[in-house]
């Protein structure tokens, strides 16, 4: 029988560099049944680019791991959600001073955990950061196969802000994964 969590259950706490316990997240996972087809067409006067939800065949199950505080981030702040004393969600944002963009570099809840607001709380806070930091938008990267995650991020308030045909190989259009920037705007 799962436990059930109550909103009440939930504390956020800001994780700092010096004392953070752990670095390397755990492993996670998602399913996706369906991805965001893209197709980038130059054409005599510019280019067309189409981005369709197609179902996958079968599902999809793909495996990531994330780690905090990485060199590159800039600014680090790092919010974990506690339920009983034990962390069970994370979110990581970097200010990019030169765009005035706050930047989550990492978003995990563990999968027993998914379905119970805390992604939302997480995001929330994250949200509430970059206002606090004076930040005009708050941008992610999620992968065009991660129906699930763009789901929670649109409905969120997200919106498409770019993407990238060529990120993680010189054949994601036709791996199904392309890179896609999301952006909340703050002010």
């Amino acid at each position: 029988m799962e436990a059930v969590v109550a909103l009440s259950d939930i504390e956020l706490i800001e994780l700092r560099e010096k004392d953070a316990s752990l670095r390397v997240l755990p492993e996670g996972a998602y399913l996706s049944s369906g991805y965001y087809d893209v197709s980038v067409r130059r054409e005599a006067d510019g280019w067309l680019a189409r981005l369709v939800f197609r179902p996958f065949e079968t599902v999809l199950k793909k495996r990531y791991q994330g780690t905090l505080f990485e060199k590159h981030v800039s600014e680090p702040r790092v919010f974990a959600a506690v339920v009983h004393g034990v962390q069970v969600g994370w979110v990581e944002l970097g200010f990019d001073a030169w765009n005035n963009r706050m930047r989550v570099w990492e978003f995990f809840v563990l999968e027993e955990h998914r379905g119970k607001g805390i992604g939302l709380l997480l995001m929330k806070r994250a949200a509430e950061a970059a206002k606090e930091r004076g930040a005009r938008m708050l941008v992610l990267e999620t992968q065009s196969n991660n129906a699930a995650a763009i789901a929670f991020y649109l409905a969120f308030g997200f919106e498409l802000v770019g993407f990238d045909v060529v990120a993680y190989s010189n054949d994601d259009i036709e791996r199904k994964e392309v890179r896609l920037e999301l952006g909340l705007k703050i002010q």
